[in-house]
């Protein structure tokens, strides 16, 4: 895990009811590069995770859910047999903050578990 995904594992999730800029390009890059295996797409970052069957993708997809509670910020999940795609973006701003970034290293932290 990069220093950036470890720093950003241990920050938690602030409330963004709007009102804020979204994340620049310059915000962005570095924290994308401290997370290996994102995407970004346009207002979203994203990665595909593949697992051995589906009881496996439902099962991370239960504990994906169970950060997103504790967090109070939902991604946009897509399920199928042996995969999981996880998509981030703050719909309050339209665009991406650090809580997208929290989460997604938080998703990541699972992962390797």
């Amino acid at each position: 895990m990069s220093d950036i995904a470890q720093d950003l594992t241990r920050k938690k999730c602030a409330p963004c009811e709007g009102g804020v800029d979204p994340l620049t390009d310059a915000q962005i890059t570095p924290l994308l590069k401290g997370l290996p295996g994102w995407s970004r797409d346009g207002i979203k970052i994203f990665r595909e995770y593949k697992f051995k069957d589906h009881y496996q993708a439902q099962a991370f997809t239960n504990a994906v859910m169970w950060v997103s509670h504790r967090e109070d910020h939902h991604p946009y999940l897509i399920v199928g047999y042996n995969t999981v795609r996880v998509e981030y973006w703050t719909h309050a701003i339209n665009g991406l903050s650090e809580n997208d970034f929290i989460c997604a290293a938080k998703v990541d932290a699972l992962f390797e578990i």
